[in-house]
């Protein structure tokens, strides 16, 4: 490795999660019982009876809210370590399954059955996101950071797609593929690499310059080509694999260099390669495979473990089965990382269905299965049911999920913002909240701002509560 300063490298990183829910209400023949916005409204109805708005900061510190297209969306709070997000990440599904049980229950029809799912495509062919959020150091420029994670990210579904059966949709350039298993759940809607665009081109890294925190030391770095998980162990090895290569970034490690001339193209073809075999046509003439671009970043990250000036905590044991999964997929050895890994447990899954009927990838049959390993309802979804009968690995304790449904990270600034709005709910006061501001509106304005994501106390805030408690 080349001369670095993993002094300059941000190791305990604030991170967060973005989710955004499909939402359908089935009757029992399959059929649209009623229409996707009618009942979005009505799970988010506590919300407005209670806050009056369908854009709120809840108790654990998050923002739960409606999002354009009627997808409910769940922002984690601010969290400093790979099992803390993964806690809350999966706290919103937990959060967003009990609005759609109540939604249920007002609907008045016991035929009816309000679903959530936790996946980013649908039948029509629209694409929704998991967006993940990662602070670094403003010293570290958009260009290098692009340069570097893009193949990164192109190749890291390998490790943590969530899998999707891919049919061929009318306008979309993946068509050329035709129907077949896909290892990600994003690649196919993705139409450029880097850009300030978050809808109308849909990048794999968005550059929109919002870090909500101190804008003169910090950026945010938004990637929205990520898949949404159901496994835990895929979304920690998402983070996990992600966040060291920031480091790397940051403390000027020599990382390897993979310019591909067409990286929309190069997301799409990786993504039918089960065994990581695709080639990936670089800049400078040469190609490598999507395979042996992974094993370079995790060999680098090997390498940075044994240098980073920080408690490795639970990084070991992801980056060792970062290798393993890497490892099993060259050898097509896939049932030894299945209860781990998204795509692979879902592949498995649809292969036995699939082989078993004699269906065709584009059977109907093969695409509802699909969708239902979505279903966040503990005991009806599949993916849940994989986890109920240990086929599935959990990375955090169900205790520690539920406990993330009511109280906020207590290591992050999120804490300040759970503490103040358990305050002022207790008090009745009227407050006005985002990531970085807490404000009271009345009887008598008062604003805190908190540009600093790591701290979890502070005077002000404090000061503040007491005399919304009339101390």
């Amino acid at each position: 490795m080349a001369s670095f300063d993993p002094s300059r490298a941000i190791t305990r990183r604030i991170m967060g999660i973005e989710t955004e829910y499909g939402i359908a209400c089935m009757g029992p023949t399959g059929a649209a019982a009623k229409p996707a916005d009618e009942v979005a409204r009505l799970a988010f109805r506590p919300l407005v009876e209670s806050y009056n708005s369908t854009n709120v900061f809840i108790a654990n510190a998050g923002r739960l809210y409606l999002d354009v297209g009627s997808h409910p969306e769940f922002a984690t709070p601010e969290c400093d370590s790979v099992g803390q997000l993964v806690a809350y990440e999966e706290a919103g599904d937990v959060i967003v399954n009990r609005l759609a049980e109540q939604a249920e229950e007002k609907l008045g029809d016991d035929t009816a059955q309000v679903y959530m799912f936790k996946n980013n495509s649908d039948s029509a062919g629209n694409s929704y996101g998991c967006h993940e959020n990662y602070l670094v150091g403003r010293d570290v420029s958009v260009k290098k950071l692009g340069n570097i994670l893009l193949p990164f990210l192109i190749t890291r579904q390998l490790i943590c797609g969530a899998g999707r059966v891919a049919i061929p949709e009318r306008g979309n350039p993946a068509t050329q593929f035709g129907a077949g298993f896909c290892i990600s759940q994003r690649a196919d809607f993705m139409w450029e690499g880097v850009s300030s665009a978050t809808t109308r081109s849909r990048p794999m890294i968005n550059t929109r310059d919002e870090p909500h925190a101190d804008s003169s030391r910090f950026r945010r770095l938004h990637v929205i080509v990520g898949d949404s998980n159901i496994s835990q162990v895929s979304t920690a090895l998402k983070l996990a694999s992600t966040t060291l290569l920031l480091e790397m970034i940051e403390a000027g490690v020599n990382l390897p260099s993979f310019g591909m001339v067409n990286s929309v193209d190069s997301i799409r073809r990786v993504a039918r390669s089960l065994d990581g075999s695709q080639v990936v046509h670089l800049t400078d003439g040469v190609d490598v495979t999507a395979l042996d671009i992974q094993k370079r970043y995790h060999e680098q990250a090997v390498q940075w473990l044994e240098q980073r000036e920080a408690e490795p905590g639970e990084l070991p044991r992801l980056v060792e089965m970062w290798g393993l999964i890497l490892d099993a997929v060259g050898s097509g050895n896939l049932d030894a990382i299945a209860r781990d890994v998204d795509w692979v447990a879902k592949y498995r899954l649809l292969r036995g269905i699939k082989e078993r009927h004699g269906l065709s990838w584009d059977d109907p049959k093969l695409r509802h299965v699909d969708l239902m390993y979505h279903d966040i309802r503990p005991g009806r979804g599949l993916g849940s049911a994989l986890k109920r009968k240990g086929l599935l690995n959990s990375w955090v304790s169900d205790a520690a999920v539920e406990e993330a449904t009511r109280v906020a990270p207590p290591t992050t600034r999120a804490h300040l913002r759970g503490e103040f709005l358990a305050a002022a709910r207790a008090a009745g006061i009227d407050i006005s909240v985002d990531w970085m501001r807490l404000k009271v509106l009345r009887p008598e304005p008062h604003l805190v701002e908190l540009k600093d994501p790591f701290t979890n106390s502070s005077e002000e805030v404090d000061t503040l509560i007491c005399r919304m408690k009339g101390e």
